[in-house]
């Protein structure tokens, strides 16, 4: 089974910590990505993601035009070794109820790997199960 290495984004997107929400939510759109790394200075503090937006910012009523990323961000990134399986981050995944994990070489941030890599991946390894009539 690769590793984590082989199916993980390798371009870390990332928005600095005082951007606002609906910054965020414009760059997840425009970028197709469903996270961004939250940056303050030259170190990443955070993750924000599409839930974090829904259920820490707009669910809360906050105007997105004004909250901060850091404000709704989650800290800290929860992270999983490179060199560890795709079975191994779909278990973490599930067992942490997460959606996206940073990937780590040597305790430093090397990429990210999220549900949907990880599903491109296994439909890409199955054997197709369903047909359409």
């Amino acid at each position: 089974m690769p590793n984590v290495a082989q199916v993980m984004r390798k371009e870390l997107k990332k928005i600095a910590h005082d951007a606002s929400v609906k910054d965020a939510a414009r760059r997840m759109r425009d970028e197709r990505v469903g996270s961004l790394l939250v940056e303050k200075g030259s170190t990443l503090i955070g993750i924000v993601t599409e839930t974090d937006v829904v259920r820490r910012g707009v669910a809360e009523g906050a105007d997105p035009r004004s909250v901060s990323v850091q404000s709704i961000m989650t800290t800290p990134i929860v992270t999983i070794e490179s060199i560890r399986t795709v079975q191994d981050a779909h278990d973490m995944m599930g067992d942490l109820g997460i959606r996206h994990l940073g990937v780590t070489e040597g305790g430093k941030l090397v990429g990210l790997v999220s549900v949907r890599d990880l599903l491109v991946y296994f439909k890409r390894v199955s054997e197709p199960k369903i047909t359409q009539d």
